[in-house]
């Protein structure tokens, strides 16, 4: 999601981060990598952090200054794409040659990622985030609800939900980007993720296809049912608004990144610890996608900068990605790596149901959509949220939804 850097921060991943070249090499990164990478290496690594809100724009002024950073840390897809394009990244392909485990050790539906035209530039680091359907159960149950398994479940549980006096579905409308993860299942679900990765390709007639009509019209039927009540643009997820309706039980469910959890146990911890539920986002009848695909922000990922003067330094540094001692210094601060070996530390997790929830979830999912805003480029976001936005409060039609999709840039 766009704002996938101050949401990470609520899953206590704290800041973006980048850094400049000197003697040494410069990177970012959480707990277990540049002090257990310093303790063997001649070649030191230097963490330089940049509050995430601030990560992008900083990142696209030093990329190709003589401050650049070695190895600098992003969404993959389209947050590198430009780079890519621009020849300003170290292809990881011959590193993985000599060292597969660089690849084999994540979870493929997650190091593809980060592979741009057949050529690899990313290593996964920190943790994924699926979007997950949470809910409160006490509200639930009141109503005599559960957890929608199909699109008929969920349109009875927002009639169940109103008629209980609750808002059906939280939504921070105000913050553009949740109103995305709608989109993004439903089109799922009803398209396959095939749909979306032509429209990425650059076959604008994706949009306008029967299955894209199908989908926004999946989109109408939920919000005139009433589900996310009438306010919903002017609640936010980052100051806490939306989350809250869920705690406080005025809500029943949010659709929102696995940093909800966290969210929740920082703000909420009573809640988080009795009443949070999760599950995955339902079917729809005669849809082409699989109710095991998952949307989200896939990983954060690692790449090198063409011009690094320690190409070799910055490979053993990626290795450490999937030690274990990275993996368990990862998940005892609330983060999900998609290594392999994973598994097997899961009930160190600081949530360990929770952790292995997503674990097999994203393990067996058939597909990970990256979230829209980070598969495009960022020079895309603003128009794309704001189409969104329209679409979902009325004031676009469908028609014209189409086109401004269709004129979104893809490079």
């Amino acid at each position: 999601m766009a704002a996938a850097a101050a949401a990470a921060s609520a899953a206590g991943a704290g800041s973006a981060c980048t850094s400049l070249l000197t003697s040494r090499i410069k990177t970012c990164a959480p707990p277990g990598g540049p002090a257990t990478f310093n303790k063997t290496s001649k070649v030191k690594a230097v963490l330089d952090t940049i509050p995430g809100a601030d990560y992008q724009a900083k990142l696209q002024t030093i990329i190709n200054s003589k401050q650049a950073p070695d190895v600098f840390f992003n969404w993959g897809g389209g947050s590198i794409k430009p780079f890519v394009d621009a020849g300003l990244l170290l292809p990881l392909d011959p590193f993985i040659a000599e060292a597969p485990d660089l690849k084999a050790k994540f979870l493929p539906s997650v190091f593809n990622s980060a592979v741009v035209d057949g050529t690899s530039y990313g290593v996964p680091m920190r943790g994924t985030q699926p979007v997950l359907l949470f809910s409160n159960g006490k509200v639930l149950e009141r109503a005599g609800v559960e957890p929608p398994k199909t699109w008929d479940d969920l349109l009875a549980a927002v009639k169940a939900l109103k008629a209980d006096g609750v808002t059906p579905i939280a939504l921070g409308g105000g913050d553009r980007w949740p109103t995305l993860m709608w989109f993004e299942y439903l089109y799922d679900r009803i398209a396959g993720p095939e749909l979306f990765q032509k429209a990425l390709d650059g076959d604008r007639d994706a949009w306008a296809s029967p299955d894209s009509r199908k989908a926004l019209s999946k989109i109408r039927e939920l919000v005139d049912a009433g589900a996310f009540g009438t306010n919903y643009d002017s609640v936010k997820f980052t100051d806490q608004g939306s989350p809250t309706l869920l705690a406080t039980g005025r809500a029943g469910f949010e659709l929102m990144g696995s940093w909800e959890y966290s969210t929740q146990q920082d703000a909420h911890p009573e809640f988080a610890k009795s009443d949070l539920g999760y599950s995955a986002f339902p079917s729809v009848e005669g849809g082409k996608g699989d109710r095991a695909n998952v949307v989200g922000n896939t990983n954060n990922f690692y790449s090198v900068l063409k011009k690094t003067k320690h190409p070799r330094a910055a490979a053993e540094f990626l290795k450490l990605m999937y030690s274990d001692r990275f993996v368990k210094a990862q998940l005892a601060i609330g983060n999900l790596p998609t290594t392999t070996n994973t598994e097997g530390f899961l009930d160190t997790a600081a949530s360990p149901e929770f952790a292995k929830f997503q674990y097999d979830m994203v393990k067996a999912a058939p597909a990970f959509q990256l979230s829209w805003d980070q598969a495009y480029p960022q020079s895309a976001a603003t128009a794309m949220y704001q189409s969104l936005q329209q679409f979902f409060n009325g004031s676009m039609d469908e028609d014209t939804f189409i086109k401004a999709m269709q004129a979104l840039p893809t490079s």
